[in-house]
């Protein structure tokens, strides 16, 4: 490793990131360097009948009805994700360690090396079909840290709180579904979220949010999309990952010592049935491996705040709020969001 080479763990962005913004944004950075990566994207769709990848970038306008859909944003995602890690430059960068947030989780398989590329968009493309395979339910987004991002004392518990009351009630279901720091995802049917809504506490700096287009994602309200999922996609699939990858429980997936069943019994079962805790995985991975810096493919860079509250949750590197990320970021960034055209030239080869 030359002395200029910097470490880093590269986290892959879930649904969501895929906006108005990142339209044609596939064929601009990528069209002309991996055209036969998407033209292989684009026959998996074709094969099942659905609309290629290279068709739904270059939409003449972006549609919330069309692009936010599970079958739809998934495989975007995918690609936009998997084709800006293949443009990481490795002279620059050793890359230590990889995570994902959610859906991102079948983008980290691939990035780690535990599926191929193009077995990593198969998965993906499956599971967008397979996310609205689940009971009547849905997603809202809280925050719960302050404009400094830090958190507000005893909100985290007193919704936790809440939260065990209602799906205590018959007829109730409401779970957390993905911790993302400053910011919980909670998940249920619809009687759950609205008793949610209608009794969250004042939360900092926006109202509960109800995310367009989203299941009851990482509950039990999910079986059929998990039943689905291990029906369609064999474990033959997975094999060793070559990079280590943090999952959705923190658990360290390690080179040469993890089980490819298993990981394909976990990405399935747990991790579309259980809660997904991201700021765990980051900071898991930052304690466990030290990288440099944080690499955040796209689409997009919604998730950097995540990512940045995660490191705050731990006061990484004597980050302890959003000022001291913000200033860290301007003398020696941290987090490098290939979203970001500046940054992004800081990562690619």
């Amino acid at each position: 490793m030359t002395a200029t080479r910097k470490t880093a763990l590269v986290i892959a962005p879930g649904r969501g990131t895929y906006g108005k913004g990142e339209l044609g944004s596939i064929a601009r950075l990528h069209g002309a360097r991996f055209a036969d990566r998407i033209a292989n994207f684009d026959a998996q769709r074709r094969d099942r009948g659905q609309a290629t990848v290279s068709e739904l970038d270059g939409a003449d306008r972006f549609s919330v009805g069309v692009h936010m859909r599970g079958d739809v944003a998934a495989p975007l995602i995918y690609t936009a994700t998997a084709l800006d890690w293949l443009s990481i430059d490795r002279d620059r960068y050793d890359v230590v360690a990889v995570a994902g947030n959610s859906m991102g989780w079948y983008s980290a398989l691939a990035l780690g090396g535990a599926v191929s590329v193009e077995d990593g968009f198969r998965i993906s493309n499956a599971m967008g079909l397979n996310s609205q395979t689940h009971g009547p339910g849905g997603q809202i987004l809280l925050q719960v840290v302050d404009e400094d991002w830090r958190p507000v004392p005893g909100l985290r518990a007193t919704l936790f709180d809440l939260v065990a009351s209602i799906a205590a009630r018959p007829g109730h279901a409401l779970a957390l579904s993905i911790d993302l720091a400053g910011m919980l995802v909670l998940a249920g049917n619809e009687e759950g979220l609205a008793a949610l809504l209608a009794e969250a506490p004042p939360t900092p700096g926006r109202d509960p949010l109800r995310l367009a287009g989203h299941g009851p994602f990482h509950t039990p309200l999910m079986f059929g999309s998990s039943d689905k999922a291990r029906a369609e996609l064999p474990a033959s699939l997975f094999g060793t990952p070559a990079i280590p990858l943090v999952d959705g429980r923190g658990h360290i997936w390690r080179r040469f010592a993890s089980d490819p069943a298993a990981m394909w019994d976990y990405t399935f079962g747990h991790q579309i049935l259980a809660p997904y805790d991201f700021a765990l995985s980051v900071q898991v991975a930052v304690k466990e491996f030290a990288p440099d810096v944080v690499i955040l493919p796209g689409p997009g860079d919604t998730l950097g705040g995540a990512i940045a509250q995660s490191l705050i949750g731990i006061e990484w590197q004597g980050i302890a709020g959003k000022a001291d990320f913000m200033a860290r970021q301007a003398a020696d960034p941290i987090l490098l969001s290939m979203g970001r055209a500046e940054q992004r030239a800081l990562v690619i080869a």
